[in-house]
């Protein structure tokens, strides 16, 4: 159904992690600000003006910015941060579909009599979650999700934007290709090939040119996006497609003991989040980051859904051996595992006794002890005396 308003808007905290550390403390306001020694994990604004970006080595971007604070991340602010953005969201509206901890779309229809127009509940919402949680956070305004996401982030940091209905296309055919969803850098290094670099000379060729140039996911989705076609509705409380973790090694050379034991703790981390919301999955998906910030990602879809450890393991080290070629010549800066495809209901084994046959039940048995003792109750020998990484605030799964 054609909506002839913009009601959609697309909220996102400024450099959510830089912007908790400005508030907490006022010696670093207005002033460059990294979060992370070994890798960055957020930078400021100030810091970001110097080239500084996330997951850039830590060396590298003091070298870039001497002056810049660098600050240890702590995850509990803003996972603490993060709630009372969400209350804030909540109290805008009942239609809330949550991206990230500091990132969501709100839906505004039939709102006007009640709390007025769309521009008016952005200006209220940036007024509030400035009042109340003390944060910087841009809002875009559009008609469809893609666009509203886009104008936030034409309009960051700290603005607002509305997207007319009548102006969406001025407005999207001007950007660069780069603003569209789906464009990286090999994307858009393709489309630069053949001289295209603006949104509009997207939309200007046939649908069947891009699928040739590009494949046919990515040729069908970016001519649709260029005519700003995105048929989404915000979905509030949906449910995530995948669940996943990931850690950063830093610069330091990693052996492939090392490598595994991450591995481990990170397929743990998973699977055990999997078990806690009930749900299973068929495809793992492993993410690697190299020296030179170039990435690469595996992925092997099993026969039958699974929750289990020792399944997502097996699977995950299998899909590392084939990359060690690349690990070793490029270095490794960042490990990721994910599991998609996945079920809502688990299979009925998720809820088997322990029988002391190991598999699932043995899993379950052991979540039950961290649950009730803290989560450092059983470790792995080969992860004692290991840094867990850090744990990255998420939205509930």
């Amino acid at each position: 159904m054609f909506v002839h308003e913009a009601t959609i808007l697309h909220a996102d905290v400024d450099s959510f992690y830089a912007s908790v550390e400005q508030r907490d403390d006022p010696s670093l306001r207005g002033r460059p600000v990294i979060v992370g020694a070994g890798v960055v994990l957020a930078a400021s604004y100030e810091a970001k003006a110097y080239g500084i970006r996330t997951a850039m080595g830590g060396r590298l971007a003091r070298r870039l910015c001497p002056r810049a604070v660098v600050v240890a991340p702590r995850m509990s602010a803003y996972a603490e941060a993060s709630k009372a953005i969400y209350k804030v969201f909540d109290d805008t509206t009942p239609l809330v579909e949550g991206l990230s901890i500091d990132e969501a779309f709100l839906d505004v229809r039939g709102m006007k009599r009640l709390a007025g127009g769309p521009a008016e509940i952005a200006v209220r919402l940036k007024r509030e979650v400035r009042a109340r949680v003390g944060l910087p956070i841009t809002v875009g305004v559009a008609r469809t999700k893609f666009l509203a996401k886009v104008a936030s982030g034409v309009a960051k940091p700290d603005g607002l934007l509305v997207v007319p209905p009548d102006r969406e296309l001025a407005f999207l055919h001007a950007l660069p290709v780069e603003r569209l969803w789906g464009v990286g850098a090999v994307t858009a290094d393709k489309l630069h090939q053949l001289g295209i670099t603006t949104v509009g000379q997207i939309a200007s060729l046939p649908e069947d040119a891009l699928v040739s140039a590009l494949g046919r996911a990515s040729g069908r989705q970016l001519h649709a996006l260029a005519h700003n076609r995105d048929a989404r509705r915000v979905q509030p409380r949906r449910r995530r497609g995948s669940i996943g973790a990931q850690c950063a090694l830093g610069r330091r050379q990693r052996s492939p003991e090392d490598i595994d034991a991450v591995l481990l703790g990170l397929v743990e981390r998973v699977t055990r989040r999997l078990r806690a919301a009930r749900r299973v999955g068929r495809t793992v998906v492993l993410r690697l980051r190299f020296d030179d910030f170039s990435r690469a990602t595996r992925s092997f879809t099993l026969h039958e859904p699974t929750a289990e450890t020792r399944a997502v393991l097996d699977t995950s080290r299998a899909l590392l051996a084939t990359a060690m070629p690349l690990i070793q010549r490029q270095g490794l800066t960042l490990v990721g595992v994910a599991v998609g495809n996945l079920q809502d209901d688990c299979p009925a084994q998720l809820v088997l006794p322990f029988d002391g046959r190991g598999g699932i039940a043995l899993d379950l048995a052991v979540d039950e002890i961290r649950n009730r003792f803290g989560s450092t109750a059983l470790v792995r020998a080969v992860l004692l005396g290991r840094g867990s990484g850090l744990s990255i605030p998420l939205l509930p799964d």
